[in-house]
């Protein structure tokens, strides 16, 4: 029999997290950045947010450009936000994460095929915000060890299908910018992924 694979330590939250980062030109800042979760297991229950950082430099945005955490589960996105999302390689030091206004979300829907092109919609009141992955690519699976992991202190076995192209548009109107190459266990893909079957294991 085939040796199982174990990861030692405390299952902290489960579910999915797909991303998009975009630019205007590979080696400039991001223009827009977009974390979706669907949790199914964690302290503080099950629920979605999305973090959507359209002015992601700046604490105090433009009016029409504001940064925002949307959420069914105010304390699971407040966590999401501090324990990992601050973590995440593009949110890292961003002054609009820190500053970034909390709505209270009314419904979220995802069509389309994961391995075509997927989209994951978020309504809150009037807010209509669709996050759109396209030429998707070889669904695969990984398991970062704690060293390599957005924390430090994770696993973080996961399944990613690494996209061409994707799209953030606000009430109907795109986010500029575009994602750009990035290389991650060992392939390179773009700053827009789909990651499914993500499981966040404390050590």
């Amino acid at each position: 029999m085939a040796d199982t694979i174990q990861f030692p330590g405390a299952v902290e939250w489960s579910g999915e997290n797909p991303g998009i980062s975009l630019k205007e030109k590979p080696d400039g800042p991001f223009t827009a950045l977009a974390s979706f979760f669907r949790v199914v297991l964690s302290p503080y229950g099950a629920g979605h947010a999305l973090v959507l950082l359209q002015s992601p430099g700046e604490a105090r945005p433009p009016k029409e450009r504001p940064n925002l955490v949307l959420s069914d589960n105010t304390k699971l996105a407040r966590w999401l936000v501090s324990d990992f999302v601050a973590h995440f390689g593009a949110m890292r030091g961003q002054a609009g994460l820190a500053a970034a206004k909390y709505v209270k979300l009314d419904r979220v829907t995802a069509s389309g095929d994961p391995r075509k092109k997927y989209s994951e919609t978020v309504k809150a009141g009037k807010l209509t915000i669709t996050l759109t992955w396209s030429g998707l690519g070889e669904p695969f699976c990984f398991a970062f060890p704690p060293e390599n992991s957005a924390t430090g202190r994770h696993y973080m076995p996961s399944l990613f299908v690494p996209c061409a192209d994707a799209s953030i548009a606000v009430n109907g109107r795109k986010l500029k910018g575009k994602p750009v190459p990035r290389d991650i266990a060992g392939r390179t893909i773009s700053t827009a992924m789909l990651a499914f079957s993500e499981t966040w294991i404390k050590v």
